[in-house]
């Protein structure tokens, strides 16, 4: 049975697109068989698969506005043992178009529902901000997961995500969850990394993954080369803490 799960933060430049990327490839490394759909416009998590995001023929804009179907959009990545569906600028315009749609915020639910059975795990890369894009995931998802990243501000925007996530919950999803949040860039040598740590615990407990994300220069480089860090460098501590968050996750979902 697929689990699908929203990649979400409004506040950027916390590793959304990196633990998009990297976790994909982490549960496709543990055989699982992914999708990962970029819904960002900045087409980074379509870079960082190593697709060229200007020169895709179709992309998740393409499906929003049913100029072609899902199956259609999908490119193999058999090298990542993943799948995608590319995003690039045109997703910007898509923002503007959906507005005035009715059940706009269904679209990427009809979408998905053709290729629910295809997949064990289908993640959305979700642009930085709560917009119509960001609604058409939460409403398709089966859960959310939330990247943090360990630094000042980083507890800024969580409350007005969970209001969002609440009422989305209260209208429109009401099966949705939270995967759980999980710390980012995190410096173990850094008092404040530690103090904001203790303070997602604090407020959220169990929902705050076990498994931290370290500030780590090869999860840096490797979207550069258009590869995850686990194709990159399997041995860097990058690529070692997403392997051990697919393993948190599929343990989660088994239990």
């Amino acid at each position: 049975m697929v689990k699908i799960i929203a990649v979400a933060n409004q506040k950027g430049g916390v590793g959304k697109t990196t633990t998009s990327v990297n976790l994909a490839a982490s549960l496709a490394a543990t055989r699982h068989k992914v999708l990962l759909l970029d819904l960002d416009p900045q087409g980074n998590a379509t870079m960082g698969c190593g697709v060229e995001k200007k020169t895709a023929e179709t992309t998740t804009y393409d499906v929003l506005n049913h100029s072609v179907r899902l199956r259609q959009a999908i490119v193999a990545r058999p090298e990542l043992g993943l799948d995608l569906v590319p995003a690039n600028a045109d997703l910007t315009a898509a923002q503007v178009e959906l507005l005035p749609r009715v059940g706009r915020e269904r679209l990427l639910t009809e979408a998905l529902s053709e290729c629910r059975d295809d997949y064990q795990y289908i993640l959305i890369d979700c642009p930085p901000s709560l917009n119509v894009l960001t609604l058409n995931a939460l409403v398709a998802a089966d859960s959310v997961l939330i990247p943090v990243q360990c630094e000042y501000y980083a507890l800024e925007g969580l409350s007005d995500l969970m209001d969002t996530l609440r009422n989305i919950q209260a209208t429109v999803n009401p099966q949705l969850a939270i995967e759980g949040l999980l710390r980012t860039m995190h410096d173990t040598r850094s008092r404040l990394a530690t103090e904001v740590s203790d303070q997602l615990l604090s407020h959220f407990g169990d929902k705050v993954f076990r498994t931290v994300i370290p500030r780590n220069i090869r999860l840096a480089e490797a979207p550069s080369h258009g590869l995850p860090a686990l194709m990159y460098d399997k041995a860097s501590r990058g690529a070692v803490a997403y392997l051990a968050l697919a393993g948190e996750i599929t343990r989660r979902n088994a239990g």
